[in-house]
């Protein structure tokens, strides 16, 4: 049976059949590992003299429980830890901040203050363990307690290792973890570098990301790019700033998305190292160490599929092998249960050891860059990086990063992937391997997070810590942040550093700088007439538009359709991307700004006027807070409106929600236009009652086999 080519970045080709002859006029191919432009490898040993580094993402609930997951990390192999922190922290929030508290301890851990960085690191050699701390908005007090909690175990700060994220600029267009607007999150940035430039020489002071761009949406090609040309810009900022560009470049590093076109993602790692040295030497980079790309990559949680779930062991050993081809200096990889539920510690012992069988089974790690001379891996290394070289002159035409974020041109072109990606899927242009029968399994799912009785703890903690502190001194040194924010003079980690010391709070030190610049806002968006044009052969597509017809002249208006985001999730992609289909099908949609509480959606439903259902999205695993609290908001003002959500969620929850009033839940994987034909059902429905009873037979159908 023939199956169509996998499909690839717009531009990038792939040919049966590769020649000598596609060699010519390559001018890398005869370059060594460690040596510029260091296709082959940052390092001239690479693998065979030390693999790279398992570092596995951890962190859920509280310090005390990511606590033991991370001494598992150790115990089973890693030799460095990533810090996961949950989205309150991300956003500068204190957990008991009455607006957010459904999403403490969710997709991370809970950090407040010191305490809990202290209680997060108990008993972990920081001396000796390198840390990597995923952290961008609220980087201050996050890094700031870090270096305490590190200096009162005894480690100075000149003894830490690893690498604190501080990538902002990508926050603007994915991701969404922002606080600031990008000037004064820009001068953060800065700040940071300046710190650790001075004070922890063996801690890399940014990391630049594109693997958030992969997972919103963007090729291999737009990814490099986007990457790049942000790593760039940080460089042009702190040589403006009058650090040292020489010392910044040695210690950058970069952070990569792998996903499942091996080949395409092999040769992606190495063309960003040749890529990287180029734009590092015209920058004046003159040491090898500073024009050499060092990465960490992490296989692709989108490509995860909640059928046949099983099946994401594979993909996540492919993608993690293409990884290692492209020469990458850590790993993590991916659990199989992710599009399901928070991994549990069975799922996550497999992704960790799908890593060290790979180090130590295979013969991976005996030769440095075995893909060196082949003619088709060094023309596709060239193809790409000729592909990313066009796409970073076309943002430079924009005006360049600053700009094209203001505008919203990158964000619009990671949304058009994205809907591309997915009306192949929906077509079956890209195939994704599953069968229609329910999943099977029996491994056992992650225990819940126990959100109330983290959030009491988490209060408790705070409480006595607030009488314990000298409440004076910490009010003198959050008035020194707000300060050096709005004089421009001093260091504000340096300023954090003290308050925290003193126990000030993470969100105390937030409302520090708040005193000066206000919480960045910015709208959701969404491009219509793009997925409809591409899914018009479907012949479902052509039923529903059809129907959507019907119910316009019956009703003698469209039907409207109110989506939004609640809570602090602000993975934006598949929002975006339903508004978009909904519209092109013949809806009426309504997206609401992200950050939104349940209580400010009810309020906006009396500005939005007549509306038929309510989509949520929640990928963040706060759904069953936030929707309990909503659907009791709407029983409270007799609103008769149908609530779906999608998003990652365990069936379990899926059950509940269905019991409690929830019309349908939609996971990951689920075909658009499927989507939308059961969206349309909703609307046809005489007794809602009867639709959620179907629904949750279904359910129940599944969870018993």
């Amino acid at each position: 049976m023939s199956h169509p080519p996998l499909w690839r970045p717009e531009g990038l080709r792939l040919k049966p059949l590769y020649h000598h002859s596609d060699l010519e006029g390559l001018e890398h191919l005869h370059s060594l590992p460690g040596k510029a432009p260091f296709v082959r490898g940052p390092y001239s040993s690479m693998y065979p003299e030390k693999p790279w580094t398992v570092r596995q993402y951890t962190g859920f609930a509280g310090a005390e429980a990511s606590n033991h997951r991370l001494r598992q990390r150790l115990a089973e192999g890693a030799k460095g830890l990533s810090l996961a922190f949950d989205l309150p922290t991300h956003r500068g929030y204190d957990s008991d901040d009455p607006q957010w508290q459904a999403d403490v301890g969710k997709a991370g851990v809970a950090i407040d203050s010191v305490e809990d960085m202290v209680e997060l690191l108990d008993g972990i050699a920081l001396d000796q363990v390198s840390v990597s701390l995923t952290m961008n908005g609220a980087v201050l007090p996050v890094l700031a307690a870090f270096i305490v909690a590190a200096q009162e175990s005894g480690v100075a700060a000149e003894q830490l290792s690893g690498t604190i994220q501080n990538d902002i600029l990508k926050e603007f267009t994915v991701r969404n973890t922002y606080i600031f607007a990008p000037q004064p999150s820009m001068r953060i940035t800065l700040d940071v570098i300046g710190y650790l430039n001075e004070h922890m020489p063996r801690f890399n002071p940014i990391s630049v990301s594109g693997y958030h761009f992969q997972e919103a949406g963007a090729d291999a090609v737009l990814e490099l790019a986007l990457t790049l040309v942000n790593a760039r810009t940080y460089a042009e900022q702190v040589q403006k700033s009058g650090l040292n560009l020489q010392r910044f470049c040695e210690r950058i590093s970069f952070f990569f998305g792998i996903g499942s076109d091996f080949f395409s993602e092999v040769a992606k790692c190495r063309a960003a190292r040749l890529l990287w040295s180029e734009m590092t030497r015209d920058l004046g980079v003159i040491s090898e160490k500073g024009q050499a790309l060092r990465m960490h990559c992490q296989t692709s949680g989108w490509s995860l599929s909640a059928k046949e779930p099983l099946n994401n062991v594979v993909r996540t050993t492919v993608q993690a092998m293409a990884a290692v081809f492209g020469g990458t200096q850590s790993l993590h990889t991916n659990a199989w249960d992710e599009a399901l539920t928070l991994p549990s510690e069975d799922s996550s012992r497999l992704a960790s050891n799908t890593q060290h069988i790979l180090q130590q089974e295979t013969g991976l790690c005996d030769v440095v860059d075995p893909w060196a001379g082949s003619y088709m891996m060094e023309s596709l290394t060239a193809q790409m990086a000729a592909l990313v070289r066009q796409k970073i002159s076309e943002i430079d035409a924009r005006g360049g990063v600053f700009q094209s974020i203001a505008c919203g041109w990158i964000s619009q072109a990671i949304h058009l992937q994205a809907m591309s990606t997915q009306a192949r899927l929906d077509c079956g242009i890209q195939r994704r391997v599953a069968s229609i029968e329910p999943a099977q399994t029996s491994q056992q799912p992650a225990l819940p997070v126990d959100s109330q009785a983290l959030r009491a703890r988490q209060c408790r903690r705070l409480s006595r810590l607030r009488l314990r502190r000298d409440t004076a001194r910490v009010e003198t040194l959050l008035q020194a942040i707000t300060e050096c924010a709005r004089s421009g003079q001093g260091n504000l980690l340096e300023k954090t550093v003290a308050a925290v010391r003193a126990r000030a709070t993470l969100g105390e030190c937030t409302q520090a700088l708040e005193k000066v610049w206000p919480r960045y806002r910015q709208d959701l968006s969404f491009c219509a007439g793009h997925y409809g044009p591409l899914v018009r052969e479907h012949p479902d597509w052509t039923l529903l538009s059809a129907r959507l017809s019907g119910f316009v002249a019956d009703h003698g208006r469209p039907p409207t359709i109110l989506l939004t985001k609640l809570g602090q999730d602000g993975h934006d992609r598949g929002i975006r991307l339903i508004a978009a289909a909904l519209v092109d099908a013949g809806f009426n949609v309504r997206l609401r700004p992200m950050f939104q509480t349940p209580i400010q959606l009810l309020q906006s439903l009396d500005e939005e006027g007549l509306v038929d259902l309510i989509g949520i999205s929640s990928l963040a695993g706060a759904h069953n807070e936030i929707l309990t609290e909503l659907l009791s908001l709407l029983k409270g003002r007799e609103l008769n409106i149908s609530v779906v959500v999608g998003g990652i969620i365990p069936l379990a929850d899926v059950q509940q929600l269905l019991r409690q009033g929830v019309k349908a839940c939609f996971g990951p994987g689920q075909e658009v236009i499927e989507i939308i034909k059961h969206l349309f059902e909703l609307l046809q429905l005489p007794d809602a009652q009867i639709h959620a009873a179907k629904t949750l037979a279904r359910a129940n159908a599944i969870s018993e086999g």
